[in-house]
């Protein structure tokens, strides 16, 4: 009998309107008023939706990330992207930019992470993003918009991206915070994965509780804002609602190094592990152990293949334990 045929991918593209070069170091003590000698740097191509195309490329799945970059900051982002052959296109603007700094206290294992704002986008700059976007939506694929808005970009930025991604029955998953992200809602998108502060401050309350969390999720998918949501609890794992109902994973057991890029990876993987065909229990799993990966790397490094696939088959592992001890 013949094998059947694996499912085609489907492609996933990426937009990022305010990336950053993440600049990453390390420091023995965080002192005001000092001088403070740094160790070595290392510099990354940060941003939520190149962050997700970086991970899906490292995963294996198929990625276009549209990006902006201006200024010298941004000619050094354009290599180091270009470095990890990740497929992309650039919107070039006036504005040169932004840098993130991470520094890691090595005698207290604290980190400080300094988000600077985002150079100004000019009207003609945010429409040819969302112009390349229309020309470059996969057909019944992925879209993925990612991360904060810059200056000059309305609130519906992402509202006008997930109707681009409806005219080409592709699916939209948006992840923002703040009038971003309820403007997406408003309009009604394919996913979601807000953290619970960003969930918390759009409902007005703090979900401290499981049952509150949960209902939050909940509510998003009932009135059709989301057909899924993926609300990241950071050590204590997420929860996925959506009509089939509620799903929740714990995280792994690993040694936490830096969460810079966490909540990228876990995007990443979910999306790509729905392209490939898999359920939302495999996209969830996937999810949870690339989110769980990129916390043991160093700085702003992000998750490797390897690591990711270990650790999702050891939650895979998990669940049939589980499932067969009912």
């Amino acid at each position: 009998m013949e094998a059947p045929r694996p499912m085609p991918m489907q492609p996933i593209l990426t937009l990022t309107v305010n990336p950053a070069l993440d600049v990453s170091t390390a420091t023995e003590q965080v002192i005001s008023g000092h001088k403070l000698r740094c160790g070595t740097s290392r510099l990354d191509p940060g941003g939520g939706g190149v962050n997700v195309s970086r991970v899906v490329q490292r995963l294996g799945g198929r990625t276009l990330a549209v990006y902006t970059a201006g200024g010298p900051t941004g000619e050094a982002y354009r290599r180091l992207i270009e470095a990890e052959r990740v497929p992309t296109l650039a919107v070039p603007i006036q504005g040169s930019t932004r840098q993130d700094f991470t520094v890691d206290e090595t005698t207290t294992g604290k980190q400080f992470r300094f988000v600077l704002q985002g150079p100004e986008l000019s009207e003609p700059e945010w429409r040819l993003c969302l112009a390349l976007v229309a020309d470059s939506i996969p057909a019944g694929g992925y879209v993925v918009a990612s991360g904060s808005l810059p200056p000059g970009v309305p609130d519906d930025f992402y509202a006008r991206v997930a109707r681009l991604a409806r005219q080409q029955d592709a699916r939209c998953i948006v992840d923002a915070s703040g009038p971003a992200l309820a403007e997406a809602l408003a309009e009604g998108v394919f996913l979601v994965k807000p953290s619970r502060r960003e969930l918390g401050l759009h409902f007005g309350t703090t979900l401290e509780s499981d049952d509150s969390q949960v209902e939050a999720a909940a509510a998003l998918v009932a009135d059709g804002s989301a057909e899924h949501v993926a609300l990241t609890l950071g050590g204590e794992g997420a929860v996925l609602a959506s009509k089939s109902g509620i799903l929740r994973l714990a995280v792994p057991r690993v040694k936490v190094t830096s969460t810079v890029g966490a909540g990228d990876s876990f995007l990443a993987a979910f999306v790509l592990r729905l392209a490939q065909g898999r359920t939302l229990e495999e996209a969830l799993r996937a999810a949870v152990a690339a989110g769980s990966a990129t916390v043991t790397t160093l700085a702003t490094e992000l998750c490797h293949r390897e690591d990711v696939e270990r650790l999702e088959a050891q939650l895979t592992a998990q669940a049939l334990d589980e499932g067969a001890g009912r």
